[in-house]
């Protein structure tokens, strides 16, 4: 039987398998899967932006980790330890401050505007936060 599908998430599906990153890889491999439900604003920012964390960290040494530039602003960085979201619209990044502070920033999925860079890892060992978040998607959605 054929599923029928929205406008929207016709488009959506075209968007996906054009996807592409800058460094000439092919992103449709890492592509979000398809939902079993209708998912929000801030489900699909969020498992789109951990795609594009994973992707960066592969080609981090270890001595670096993924930091998140804060754009319009020149408040630091945010060494990002953990994601979320609270549908329908909103992100939340949390983490470390160049200084070890803890630091969190909220953001309207109309106004997601994020900087990957690598930043000198503040702990001995790096933590690749792109593929544990991604591991718990995948276990997320094998228990939905």
């Amino acid at each position: 039987m054929n599923k029928i599908q929205t406008t929207a998430e016709l488009i959506e599906g075209e968007v996906l398998a054009r996807a592409y990153h800058d460094d000439g890889e092919d992103m449709v491999e890492h592509a979000a899967k398809p939902p079993n439900r209708q998912k929000s604003a801030a489900e699909w920012a969020y498992e789109r932006v951990i795609l594009y964390i994973q992707k960066f960290e592969e080609h981090l040494d270890p001595e670096h980790e993924v930091a998140m530039g804060f754009a319009g602003s020149d408040v630091g960085s945010l060494h990002i330890s953990g994601m979320g979201f609270f549908a329908p619209d909103l992100i939340s990044f949390y983490g470390l401050d160049d200084f070890g502070a803890k630091r969190q920033l909220l953001q309207h999925v109309s106004q997601l505007n994020v900087m990957l860079h690598a930043a000198p890892k503040l702990k001995p060992q790096a933590r690749r936060i792109g593929f544990a978040l991604s591991e718990q998607l995948d276990r997320d959605s094998e228990s939905a």
